[in-house]
């Protein structure tokens, strides 16, 4: 009788326990769907915030700190990023030179002889959220060579127009604008010089628009989109994924692009002028491996890669501006036209 009762008592514990199942399984999808569009939603915030800049100069960037929890809702929500502004003018005299984009969109530019007869000119492209009068000091050192120099705002970037940034996809157009101008004015020796998202969509125009500059100088490029955002949550102390890839692709949607093919080695695959590659070691943005990947894929046989020692992800002529004068000097001289 009591094997009965318990066998009985069993059945019932065991139906219970199976109706409670499905309810548990479905408990636990709808908390895995809602984190799964929470955090959708966060990174299209994020990727929104990455490319649309604020005109405000008195805005202050205030990057995530504190715990893991609180870095995770800083860094998914995105901070607002102000427009960058001219921190500074050259020491030297130039000209104001304004071009247009497709769009209508104001490129400002600044454009300047050397004290002697040209060598060649060399147009220069700054990074993200940095404008033209960061690269001052490059700038002097190609005309104290024998360079004429052009240095460009990217579009939503300095007295340039426009609060949007593509992180180098359409901004390959200023590329072009700048390289255009300079050739039309009767310039045959023209080298593209690039720093960070500057390196990367010059790698990008030369390979779409088929330039044919003289020989073009790489310094710190990011390899892909996603690495880039990596190595913003890296700097951080955050996990890398899921972020980078699900931002990845919001800044793709929204911004009409494929974000996943927007990698500096695909478009080093057409390059096939002449190519000097440098970088930080100890870069805390782009890392070796992804310099060696750009630089292994680069088509030109004619490339040369060096390395700075001590350098982070800054100004590699400031850092050791005797190394960069020499290797930067030689590439010049080597293969100009």
């Amino acid at each position: 009788m009591a094997d009965h009762y318990c066998r009985k008592y069993y059945l019932m514990e065991e139906k219970k326990t199976r109706r409670r199942l499905p309810s548990l399984i479905r408990w636990i999808l709808w908390v895995l769907l809602f984190q799964f569009v929470l955090i959708n939603i966060s990174a299209s915030i994020y990727a929104y915030r990455l490319t649309h800049f604020y005109d405000d100069p008195a805005l202050r960037v205030n990057h995530a700190s504190g715990n893991i929890f609180r870095k995770t809702w800083k860094l998914f929500t995105g901070p607002k990023f102000p427009k960058s502004v001219i921190t500074g003018l050259p020491d030297f005299a130039y000209d104001t030179v304004q071009l247009k984009t497709g769009t209508g969109i104001l490129v400002d530019a600044w454009y300047a002889q050397p004290d002697s007869l040209a060598k060649g000119t060399v147009i220069l492209f700054h990074g993200i959220s940095a404008n033209k009068s960061y690269l001052v000091h490059e700038a002097a050192e190609f005309r104290r060579q024998g360079y004429a120099v052009m240095l460009v705002d990217f579009r939503a970037h300095g007295n340039s127009g426009g609060l949007t940034t593509t992180l180098g996809i359409a901004e390959k157009e200023e590329v072009k604008l700048a390289y255009d101008y300079v050739k039309a004015a009767g310039e045959k020796n023209i080298f593209l010089w690039g720093v960070s998202m500057g390196a990367v969509v010059v790698t990008r125009a030369v390979g779409d628009y088929s330039l044919n500059p003289s020989g073009i100088i790489l310094e710190m490029p990011f390899s892909s989109l996603q690495s880039h955002l990596k190595a913003r949550a890296r700097v951080l102390g955050f996990p890398q994924q899921p972020f980078a890839f699900l931002v990845t692709g919001w800044i793709g949607l929204e911004r009409g692009f494929n974000g996943y093919r927007h990698s500096t080695v695909r478009y080093a695959g057409k390059i096939t002028c002449p190519v000097l590659v440098q970088y930080g070691v100890n870069d805390s943005y782009v890392l070796k491996s992804e310099i060696d990947d750009i630089y292994n894929a680069i088509a030109s046989a004619d490339k040369k890669l060096v390395g700075y020692p001590n350098a982070n992800h800054e100004s590699l002529l400031l850092n050791d501006p005797d190394l960069w004068t020499q290797v930067v000097g030689d590439f010049l001289l080597n293969k100009g036209k």
